[in-house]
Protein backbone atom coordinates (compact mmCIF):
# COMPACT_ATOMS: atom_id res chain seq x y z
CA UNK A 1 0.00 0.00 0.00
CA UNK A 2 0.90 3.56 -0.97
CA UNK A 3 -0.03 6.77 0.49
CA UNK A 4 -2.91 8.64 -0.96
CA UNK A 5 -1.30 11.18 -2.94
CA UNK A 6 -3.24 14.23 -2.08
CA UNK A 7 -0.47 16.78 -0.80
CA UNK A 8 2.24 18.70 -2.30
CA UNK A 9 5.62 17.99 -0.64
CA UNK A 10 8.45 20.02 -0.14
CA UNK A 11 11.58 17.68 -0.52
CA UNK A 12 12.79 18.07 3.42
CA UNK A 13 11.86 15.19 6.51
CA UNK A 14 11.61 17.08 9.51
CA UNK A 15 12.65 14.68 12.48
CA UNK A 16 13.17 16.77 15.28
CA UNK A 17 12.24 20.21 16.42
CA UNK A 18 13.33 22.59 19.80
CA UNK A 19 11.14 26.24 20.40
CA UNK A 20 11.31 27.51 16.97
CA UNK A 21 13.55 25.89 15.14
CA UNK A 22 13.02 22.31 13.53
CA UNK A 23 15.55 19.65 11.74
CA UNK A 24 15.96 17.76 9.09
CA UNK A 25 17.10 13.98 9.06
CA UNK A 26 20.38 15.94 7.38
CA UNK A 27 21.02 17.78 10.68
CA UNK A 28 19.97 20.87 8.62
CA UNK A 29 18.59 23.30 11.35
CA UNK A 30 15.40 25.43 10.18
CA UNK A 31 13.59 28.75 11.64
CA UNK A 32 10.11 27.36 11.96
CA UNK A 33 7.61 30.30 11.41
CA UNK A 34 4.99 28.11 10.37
CA UNK A 35 4.48 26.29 13.70
CA UNK A 36 2.94 23.28 11.64
CA UNK A 37 -0.04 24.99 10.35
CA UNK A 38 -0.62 27.36 13.24
CA UNK A 39 -0.30 23.69 15.63
CA UNK A 40 2.88 24.26 18.07
CA UNK A 41 1.84 27.27 20.19
CA UNK A 42 4.50 26.69 23.27
CA UNK A 43 7.50 25.64 21.21
CA UNK A 44 8.34 22.07 20.06
CA UNK A 45 9.38 19.71 22.70
CA UNK A 46 8.54 21.90 25.47
CA UNK A 47 10.34 20.28 28.73
CA UNK A 48 7.11 20.53 30.92
CA UNK A 49 4.91 19.20 27.64
CA UNK A 50 7.03 16.41 27.32
CA UNK A 51 7.08 15.72 30.76
CA UNK A 52 3.47 15.80 31.48
CA UNK A 53 2.66 14.21 28.14
CA UNK A 54 4.89 11.18 29.26
CA UNK A 55 3.51 10.79 33.06
CA UNK A 56 -0.23 10.59 31.74
CA UNK A 57 0.95 8.15 29.14
CA UNK A 58 2.61 5.80 31.99
CA UNK A 59 -0.37 6.40 33.91
CA UNK A 60 -3.85 6.37 31.39
CA UNK A 61 -3.78 6.89 27.71
CA UNK A 62 -7.12 6.64 27.24
CA UNK A 63 -10.63 5.74 28.53
CA UNK A 64 -14.00 6.46 27.57
CA UNK A 65 -16.62 9.11 28.04
CA UNK A 66 -18.49 7.03 30.16
CA UNK A 67 -17.09 7.72 33.34
CA UNK A 68 -15.56 10.82 34.71
CA UNK A 69 -12.49 12.08 33.80
CA UNK A 70 -11.00 14.65 36.44
CA UNK A 71 -8.72 16.20 33.85
CA UNK A 72 -11.70 17.51 31.35
CA UNK A 73 -12.79 19.16 34.43
CA UNK A 74 -9.74 20.68 35.42
CA UNK A 75 -8.89 21.33 31.42
CA UNK A 76 -12.63 23.61 31.82
CA UNK A 77 -12.15 24.91 34.67
CA UNK A 78 -8.71 26.46 33.88
CA UNK A 79 -9.25 27.18 30.33
CA UNK A 80 -12.18 29.36 31.53
CA UNK A 81 -10.64 31.16 33.97
CA UNK A 82 -7.59 32.18 31.12
CA UNK A 83 -9.75 33.10 28.55
CA UNK A 84 -12.18 34.95 30.48
CA UNK A 85 -15.17 32.57 29.63
CA UNK A 86 -15.51 30.76 33.15
CA UNK A 87 -19.28 30.73 32.40
CA UNK A 88 -19.52 28.78 29.80
CA UNK A 89 -19.72 25.12 29.19
CA UNK A 90 -17.17 23.09 27.08
CA UNK A 91 -17.42 20.04 24.89
CA UNK A 92 -13.88 18.44 24.35
CA UNK A 93 -13.39 16.75 20.60
CA UNK A 94 -10.68 15.68 18.36
CA UNK A 95 -10.16 18.61 15.50
CA UNK A 96 -11.08 21.87 14.19
CA UNK A 97 -13.25 20.72 12.02
CA UNK A 98 -15.70 18.37 14.38
CA UNK A 99 -15.18 21.92 16.60
CA UNK A 100 -17.33 23.63 14.09
CA UNK A 101 -19.16 20.46 13.12
CA UNK A 102 -20.29 20.45 16.32
CA UNK A 103 -20.65 24.05 16.23
CA UNK A 104 -23.40 24.17 13.98
CA UNK A 105 -25.11 21.03 14.88
CA UNK A 106 -26.10 22.60 18.44
CA UNK A 107 -26.96 26.47 16.63
CA UNK A 108 -29.54 23.98 14.88
CA UNK A 109 -30.59 22.20 17.47
CA UNK A 110 -30.83 24.96 19.60
CA UNK A 111 -33.57 27.73 17.06
CA UNK A 112 -34.78 24.73 14.57
CA UNK A 113 -33.04 26.17 11.24
CA UNK A 114 -30.51 25.21 8.71
CA UNK A 115 -29.14 28.04 6.71
CA UNK A 116 -25.73 29.55 8.09
CA UNK A 117 -23.97 32.64 7.19
CA UNK A 118 -20.44 32.67 6.31
CA UNK A 119 -17.73 34.97 5.23
CA UNK A 120 -16.52 34.89 1.40
CA UNK A 121 -12.68 33.42 1.23
CA UNK A 122 -13.86 31.50 4.44
CA UNK A 123 -11.81 28.51 5.78
CA UNK A 124 -13.61 26.25 8.72
CA UNK A 125 -12.58 22.72 8.19
CA UNK A 126 -12.84 19.90 5.60
CA UNK A 127 -15.95 17.25 7.07
CA UNK A 128 -19.56 17.68 5.81
CA UNK A 129 -20.86 21.08 7.39
CA UNK A 130 -17.76 22.44 8.13
CA UNK A 131 -16.92 22.20 4.05
CA UNK A 132 -19.75 23.33 3.30
CA UNK A 133 -19.09 26.63 5.11
CA UNK A 134 -15.88 27.03 3.73
CA UNK A 135 -15.97 29.15 0.47
CA UNK A 136 -13.76 27.10 -1.94
CA UNK A 137 -15.96 24.67 -4.52
CA UNK A 138 -12.79 22.82 -5.14
CA UNK A 139 -13.13 20.86 -1.69
CA UNK A 140 -16.94 20.92 -1.50
CA UNK A 141 -17.80 17.63 -2.77
CA UNK A 142 -21.59 16.88 -4.44
CA UNK A 143 -22.37 15.20 -1.48
CA UNK A 144 -21.75 18.19 0.90
CA UNK A 145 -22.88 21.24 -1.27
CA UNK A 146 -26.73 21.14 0.07
CA UNK A 147 -27.44 24.75 -0.18
CA UNK A 148 -27.12 25.97 3.36
CA UNK A 149 -24.90 28.50 3.15
CA UNK A 150 -24.63 32.21 1.79
CA UNK A 151 -21.86 33.98 1.44
CA UNK A 152 -21.07 37.50 1.98
CA UNK A 153 -17.90 39.84 2.19
CA UNK A 154 -16.34 40.08 5.36
CA UNK A 155 -17.05 43.87 7.03
CA UNK A 156 -20.29 44.65 4.76
CA UNK A 157 -22.34 44.69 7.77
CA UNK A 158 -25.51 45.82 5.22
CA UNK A 159 -25.10 42.66 2.83
CA UNK A 160 -24.93 40.43 6.31
CA UNK A 161 -28.41 42.93 7.63
CA UNK A 162 -30.49 41.85 4.94
CA UNK A 163 -29.90 38.00 5.14
CA UNK A 164 -30.51 38.06 8.94
CA UNK A 165 -33.47 39.95 8.35
CA UNK A 166 -35.27 37.17 6.44
CA UNK A 167 -35.40 35.92 10.12
CA UNK A 168 -34.35 31.99 8.35
CA UNK A 169 -30.37 32.03 9.77
CA UNK A 170 -29.72 29.54 12.01
CA UNK A 171 -26.19 30.85 12.50
CA UNK A 172 -23.81 33.18 11.64
CA UNK A 173 -19.63 31.72 11.62
CA UNK A 174 -16.60 34.22 11.48
CA UNK A 175 -13.20 33.67 11.51
CA UNK A 176 -12.26 37.56 13.29
CA UNK A 177 -8.92 36.99 11.63
CA UNK A 178 -9.60 34.93 8.15
CA UNK A 179 -6.27 32.45 7.66
CA UNK A 180 -6.91 31.23 4.47
CA UNK A 181 -8.66 33.62 3.15
CA UNK A 182 -5.46 35.74 3.32
CA UNK A 183 -4.87 37.33 6.91
CA UNK A 184 -8.00 39.59 6.70
CA UNK A 185 -9.14 41.35 9.96
CA UNK A 186 -12.91 42.18 10.60
CA UNK A 187 -13.49 45.48 11.86
CA UNK A 188 -15.25 46.39 15.10
CA UNK A 189 -18.11 48.36 13.85
CA UNK A 190 -18.84 45.23 11.32
CA UNK A 191 -18.11 42.92 14.73
CA UNK A 192 -20.18 44.41 16.91
CA UNK A 193 -23.04 45.17 14.99
CA UNK A 194 -23.34 41.63 13.59
CA UNK A 195 -23.46 40.41 17.29
CA UNK A 196 -26.41 42.96 17.52
CA UNK A 197 -28.44 41.79 14.60
CA UNK A 198 -27.91 38.11 15.38
CA UNK A 199 -29.56 38.59 18.34
CA UNK A 200 -32.25 40.54 17.51
CA UNK A 201 -32.93 37.83 14.91
CA UNK A 202 -32.55 34.78 17.27
CA UNK A 203 -29.10 33.42 14.97
CA UNK A 204 -26.58 32.28 16.90
CA UNK A 205 -22.96 33.73 16.41
CA UNK A 206 -20.07 31.38 16.51
CA UNK A 207 -16.81 32.26 16.33
CA UNK A 208 -14.07 30.39 14.62
CA UNK A 209 -10.52 30.63 16.74
CA UNK A 210 -9.50 27.79 15.32
CA UNK A 211 -6.12 29.26 14.06
CA UNK A 212 -6.68 32.72 14.93
CA UNK A 213 -7.40 32.15 18.92
CA UNK A 214 -5.49 30.39 21.71
CA UNK A 215 -3.54 33.56 22.10
CA UNK A 216 -1.85 33.98 18.14
CA UNK A 217 -3.23 37.19 18.31
CA UNK A 218 -2.12 38.84 21.20
CA UNK A 219 -5.09 38.23 23.41
CA UNK A 220 -6.50 34.46 23.95
CA UNK A 221 -9.05 35.09 21.49
CA UNK A 222 -9.01 37.33 18.17
CA UNK A 223 -12.45 38.33 18.77
CA UNK A 224 -11.44 40.00 22.25
CA UNK A 225 -10.04 42.65 20.06
CA UNK A 226 -13.32 43.64 18.71
CA UNK A 227 -15.34 43.49 22.47
CA UNK A 228 -17.46 41.13 21.39
CA UNK A 229 -19.09 38.19 22.77
CA UNK A 230 -19.77 35.22 20.99
CA UNK A 231 -22.87 32.44 21.41
CA UNK A 232 -20.43 29.87 21.00
CA UNK A 233 -16.21 29.62 20.06
CA UNK A 234 -14.40 26.99 18.45
CA UNK A 235 -10.66 25.84 19.23
CA UNK A 236 -8.05 23.21 18.01
CA UNK A 237 -4.49 23.92 16.39
CA UNK A 238 -2.54 25.15 19.61
CA UNK A 239 -4.85 23.96 22.64
CA UNK A 240 -2.96 20.93 22.63
CA UNK A 241 0.54 21.53 21.10
CA UNK A 242 0.68 18.90 18.23
CA UNK A 243 -1.67 16.79 20.15
CA UNK A 244 -4.28 16.06 17.80
CA UNK A 245 -7.71 17.54 20.13
CA UNK A 246 -10.78 20.48 19.96
CA UNK A 247 -13.04 21.93 21.87
CA UNK A 248 -16.44 24.07 21.77
CA UNK A 249 -16.70 27.09 24.36
CA UNK A 250 -20.63 27.25 24.80
CA UNK A 251 -22.26 29.97 26.37
CA UNK A 252 -24.80 29.10 29.37
CA UNK A 253 -28.08 30.08 27.76
CA UNK A 254 -27.35 26.85 25.91
CA UNK A 255 -28.60 23.69 28.28
CA UNK A 256 -27.11 19.82 27.57
CA UNK A 257 -29.20 17.35 26.70
CA UNK A 258 -27.58 13.21 26.94
CA UNK A 259 -26.86 12.11 23.67
CA UNK A 260 -27.05 15.48 22.01
CA UNK A 261 -23.35 15.65 21.05
CA UNK A 262 -20.77 12.93 21.52
CA UNK A 263 -17.27 11.28 20.57
CA UNK A 264 -15.34 8.55 20.90
CA UNK A 265 -11.89 10.10 21.70
CA UNK A 266 -12.31 13.37 22.32
CA UNK A 267 -10.84 14.72 25.78
CA UNK A 268 -9.19 11.27 26.57
CA UNK A 269 -6.93 10.99 29.23
CA UNK A 270 -3.67 12.05 27.33
CA UNK A 271 -5.08 14.90 25.24
CA UNK A 272 -6.05 17.02 28.52
CA UNK A 273 -2.66 16.40 29.74
CA UNK A 274 -1.07 18.07 26.79
CA UNK A 275 -3.51 20.85 26.87
CA UNK A 276 -2.89 21.47 30.72
CA UNK A 277 0.43 21.48 29.94
CA UNK A 278 -0.04 23.87 26.89
CA UNK A 279 -2.06 26.20 29.68
CA UNK A 280 0.60 26.08 32.53
CA UNK A 281 3.05 27.48 30.00
CA UNK A 282 1.08 29.80 29.03
CA UNK A 283 0.73 31.33 32.40
CA UNK A 284 4.08 30.72 33.13
CA UNK A 285 5.93 32.50 30.42
CA UNK A 286 3.34 34.39 29.11
CA UNK A 287 2.77 33.51 25.70
CA UNK A 288 -0.03 35.60 24.73
CA UNK A 289 1.51 38.37 25.96
CA UNK A 290 4.71 37.60 24.12
CA UNK A 291 2.71 37.25 20.71
CA UNK A 292 1.18 40.31 21.44
CA UNK A 293 4.65 41.79 21.83
CA UNK A 294 7.09 39.98 19.51
CA UNK A 295 4.45 40.01 16.78
CA UNK A 296 4.00 43.91 17.24
CA UNK A 297 7.51 43.86 16.73
CA UNK A 298 7.84 41.57 13.31
CA UNK A 299 5.51 43.41 11.65
CA UNK A 300 6.96 47.08 12.56
CA UNK A 301 10.03 45.14 10.98
CA UNK A 302 8.25 43.77 7.96
CA UNK A 303 7.39 47.61 7.14
CA UNK A 304 10.88 49.11 7.43
CA UNK A 305 11.65 46.76 4.25
CA UNK A 306 12.03 48.99 1.20
CA UNK A 307 10.91 46.25 -0.97
CA UNK A 308 8.66 46.22 -4.34
CA UNK A 309 7.89 43.09 -3.79
CA UNK A 310 6.11 43.66 -0.63
CA UNK A 311 2.65 45.15 -1.51
CA UNK A 312 1.21 45.08 2.18
CA UNK A 313 1.86 43.92 6.15
CA UNK A 314 -1.04 42.95 7.70
CA UNK A 315 -2.01 41.17 10.88
CA UNK A 316 -2.15 41.06 14.86
CA UNK A 317 0.17 39.25 17.06
CA UNK A 318 2.00 36.23 15.54
CA UNK A 319 -0.50 35.74 12.78
CA UNK A 320 0.97 37.87 9.78
CA UNK A 321 0.28 37.68 6.00
CA UNK A 322 2.49 39.12 3.75
CA UNK A 323 1.15 40.17 0.31
CA UNK A 324 3.47 40.03 -2.37
CA UNK A 325 3.55 41.15 -5.52
CA UNK A 326 4.82 37.49 -6.85
CA UNK A 327 2.92 34.19 -6.36
CA UNK A 328 4.24 33.10 -2.82
CA UNK A 329 6.21 30.07 -3.84
CA UNK A 330 8.53 32.42 -5.73
CA UNK A 331 9.62 33.62 -1.99
CA UNK A 332 8.50 30.40 0.03
CA UNK A 333 10.15 27.51 -1.89
CA UNK A 334 13.67 29.82 -2.00
CA UNK A 335 13.08 30.85 1.86
CA UNK A 336 12.60 27.18 2.46
CA UNK A 337 15.84 25.17 0.27
CA UNK A 338 17.94 28.43 0.72
CA UNK A 339 17.49 30.07 3.94
CA UNK A 340 16.24 26.99 5.53
CA UNK A 341 12.96 28.55 6.99
CA UNK A 342 9.71 27.70 7.15
CA UNK A 343 6.00 29.71 6.05
CA UNK A 344 2.69 29.20 4.95
CA UNK A 345 0.90 30.71 2.40
CA UNK A 346 -2.42 31.60 1.31
CA UNK A 347 -4.34 32.57 -1.98
CA UNK A 348 -1.53 32.73 -4.60
CA UNK A 349 0.57 35.88 -3.66
CA UNK A 350 0.48 35.64 0.48
CA UNK A 351 2.97 34.50 3.31
CA UNK A 352 1.67 33.70 6.05
CA UNK A 353 3.50 33.57 9.15
CA UNK A 354 2.37 31.39 11.88
CA UNK A 355 4.89 30.71 14.43
CA UNK A 356 5.30 29.27 17.95
CA UNK A 357 4.05 31.50 20.55
CA UNK A 358 7.71 31.67 22.09
CA UNK A 359 9.01 33.45 19.35
CA UNK A 360 11.82 36.29 20.22
CA UNK A 361 12.62 39.44 19.06
CA UNK A 362 15.98 37.45 18.11
CA UNK A 363 13.77 35.25 15.64
CA UNK A 364 12.30 37.95 14.22
CA UNK A 365 15.64 39.41 13.71
CA UNK A 366 16.96 36.38 12.21
CA UNK A 367 13.73 35.75 9.84
CA UNK A 368 13.88 39.35 8.97
CA UNK A 369 17.71 38.80 7.60
CA UNK A 370 16.61 35.69 5.74
CA UNK A 371 13.45 37.36 4.11
CA UNK A 372 16.00 40.44 2.65
CA UNK A 373 18.82 37.79 0.89
CA UNK A 374 15.56 36.19 -0.90
CA UNK A 375 13.67 39.36 -1.50
CA UNK A 376 17.12 40.87 -3.05
CA UNK A 377 17.81 43.80 -0.42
Amino acid sequence: MKLFDVYPLFDVNIVKGKGCKVWDDQGQEYLDLYGGHAVISIGHSHPHYVQKVSEQLGKLGFYSNSVINRLQVELAERLGRISGYDDYQLFLINSGAEANENALKLASFTNGRTRVLSCEKAFHGRTSLAVEVTNNPKIIAPINDNSHVTYLPLNDLPAWEAELAKGDVCAVILECIQGVGGIKLATKEFAQGLQKLCKQHNTVLICDEIQCGYGRSGKFFAHQWLDIKPDIITVAKGIANGFPMGGVLISPDFKPVYGQLGTTFGGNHLACAAALAVLDVFEEENLVENADMVGSYLMERLKELDSDRIKDIRGRGLMIGIDLDCPHKDVRQPLIYNEHCFTGCAGTNILRLLPPLCMTKQDADDFIERLKRVLGK
